[in-house]
């Protein structure tokens, strides 16, 4: 199992013609139906689509997912040749797929949420230190299939309701006890940029759609 998270930027003027080509998407349907995918969500905010994909098999890259959205979406500066989706880093998950067994849902999923926020620069190394520390020592349990990514300062949350909270199957890789007792000591108030009107931490953003196999063919 492979989670992949991306970003992209839609071409102003083209956000609608962006949007129906996401929601209309023939390649995920085909890859939902050949057994490759479990999961896979698009979001959007203002200008920014985000997919989140859980891949069953091999990473599949977010041009393969959504190859008609190419003609709408900006090109990213960075490489030799232009991308027009940027992958976004893992920060912090409570669990993580240990098979393909162990991430099938149990129970039926009512909603399936993506949320973003921005992170302070200079706060940016103290959040992914306090999480990987949380993550890895298993301070305390979570979401099993909540997960937070990073491009720049720009986070954007994955979650699903009604949210189920399992002990990981993985072992962690940390041995230390950094995480403080009370997780607000971490004082995550002081590492985020405050929207316009003053909230800080994620918001939810818009869903253009969500797709869940629920009998995805196993692995040949």
């Amino acid at each position: 199992m492979f989670r992949v998270i991306a970003r992209a930027h839609m071409k102003e003027g083209f956000e609608m013609e962006a949007i129906e080509a996401a929601k209309k998407s023939d390649a995920i349907q085909q890859l939902i139906e050949q057994g490759e995918i479990m999961t896979v969500g698009c979001f959007q905010w203002e200008r920014n689509v985000f997919i989140y994909c859980e891949c069953i098999e091999r990473v599949l890259e977010p041009e393969e997912l959504l190859p008609e959205m190419a003609a709408f979406l900006e090109d990213w500066p960075g490489h030799s040749a232009a991308r027009k989706w940027i992958p976004m880093i893992d920060v912090f998950h409570f669990n993580e797929p240990a098979s393909y067994d162990h991430w099938l849902r149990k129970e039926t999923v009512e909603r399936r949420v993506g949320r973003v926020a921005h992170l302070k620069p200079e706060m940016a190394a103290s959040y992914i230190y306090f999480h990987y520390q949380l993550q890895e020592e298993r301070a305390f349990h979570g979401p099993k299939y909540e997960i937070i990514a990073m491009h720049e300062n720009l986070l954007f949350g994955y979650q699903e309701f009604p949210a189920v909270v399992e002990e990981p199957i993985l072992p962690g890789k940390l041995s230390t006890t950094g995480t403080p007792v009370n997780w607000s000591d971490s004082r995550m108030d002081l590492h985020f940029q405050p929207w316009e009107d003053g909230h800080l931490y994620f918001k939810p953003i818009e869903q253009l759609f969500a797709h869940y196999c629920h009998s995805p063919k196993k692995r040949r």
